[in-house]
């Protein structure tokens, strides 16, 4: 029995991931802020982009590959940062750094990765993204971007929808803390997850390893905070301007949703444009990603990044029609570490590519850049 009959969707995958972790790192995994409803419209007005299938245009084999940043991928997608990777899955960021590396295509490390750049930067080769979460110091700005640079990490993500952080209520009730520890309500759950509890009793309990190296601070922080938020600050225009002085190599700016940002962070010397709202995690209140991305994409002639909602390929389709150049996961590939290992994240890649295929085939579509001629939206 192949993977794809057993687990032929992301779907398949995310209901095995959430038997296989305990209940808390489901809820950290899972969870978004406020009642969620932000995440619930990122994937309500998903559905609410259709697209008009044509006919009779013979056999083809679509071309599904993107450049990116003077890079061509076999596919337009990447792999977006998740903190504390590590917990969701143990190793998860050496295992999708290798993914990447295989596949050739963009994987991001988080600056709250329970790894070191140093211990992940190699497995990625070329396509390794550093996601900085902006220290106020300048001088721990640096050292940072030095050890990424110094790892492999060829590419900054400035991501900036985070300027405080959220409350993520579901992750709170779930009992996780910062550094995370095993309270004995959460041993029973792991006690539950014995291929998860034999991971981490391998690499240990996952902690923010870059940030505790700049800090002595060991207290005990709620879960919707960690030591990073010691350590960083919230950036300003003057922080975007210093960064750009001092890191030499692509620039691309995480949490965009607004067409006037983006026209002034393309005046402002940066290399690409990520429209994020951070799955929902961040703010309750906002509009859904593929609601912004059009306005966005007619406010800059730079490579317009996307993520948020994202659930098949089918999706991803959705948002190059909108306007993306290329779409990124976190989730999904998370999901599919926590069913079946390190093959689960090469197994949630081909579910997108197949199902890419599939659906170009019914719309009638050789090339990525053809899909805005078939959209039809109801917005």
């Amino acid at each position: 029995m192949t993977l794809h009959s057993r687990y032929p969707a992301i779907a398949d995958l995310k209901a095995r991931a959430r038997r296989r972790i305990p209940h808390f790192v489901w809820e950290y995994l899972d969870s978004a802020t406020g009642v969620e409803a932000t995440q619930r419209r990122n994937r309500d007005q998903l559905d609410q982009v259709l697209l008009n299938p044509s006919i009779l245009h013979g056999e083809f084999t679509p071309d599904l590959s993107a450049t990116l940043l003077r890079q061509t991928h076999p596919l337009p997608i990447g792999i977006a940062p998740v903190g504390m990777s590590g917990l969701i899955w143990p190793g998860a960021e050496q295992m999708l750094a290798r993914t990447a590396a295989r596949e050739n295509i963009p994987f991001t490390l988080s600056t709250v990765a329970s790894q070191l750049p140093e211990d992940v930067g190699p497995y990625a080769d070329e396509h390794a993204w550093f996601q900085l979460y902006p220290p106020r110091d300048p001088g721990i700005r640096d050292d940072i971007l030095k050890r990424a640079k110094d790892s492999g990490f060829h590419t900054i993500v400035l991501t900036v929808d985070v300027p405080v952080a959220s409350r993520r209520e579901r992750q709170t009730r779930g009992g996780l803390t910062q550094p995370p520890k095993l309270t004995p309500r959460l041993a029973m759950q792991a006690a539950q997850c014995p291929a998860w509890l034999n991971g981490i009793r391998k690499t240990g309990m996952p902690r923010l390893r870059l940030m505790e190296s700049y800090s002595n601070v060991k207290s005990t922080l709620p879960s919707n905070e960690h030591i990073g938020y010691l350590l960083r600050t919230s950036p300003d225009w003057d922080y975007f301007k210093s960064l750009r002085d001092v890191w030499d190599g692509p620039l691309i700016v995480k949490g965009v949703g607004n067409a006037d940002d983006a026209a002034r962070l393309t005046d402002e010397g940066a290399d690409a444009i990520w429209v994020s709202n951070h799955a929902g995690r961040q703010f309750d209140g906002g509009p859904a990603t593929i609601e912004t991305l059009p306005q966005v994409r007619a406010a800059t002639h730079l490579p317009v990044i996307f993520d948020s909602g994202i659930e098949g390929g089918l999706d991803v389709l959705r948002a190059l029609a909108r306007g993306a150049d290329f779409v990124m996961l976190g989730r999904a590939f998370h999901y599919g570490l926590a069913a079946l290992g390190e093959p689960g994240a090469a197994h949630v890649l081909d579910i997108l590519r197949q199902d890419m295929i599939s659906n170009m085939g019914q719309l009638g579509t050789k090339t990525l850049k053809n899909l805005p001629d078939r959209l039809r939206s109801t917005h």
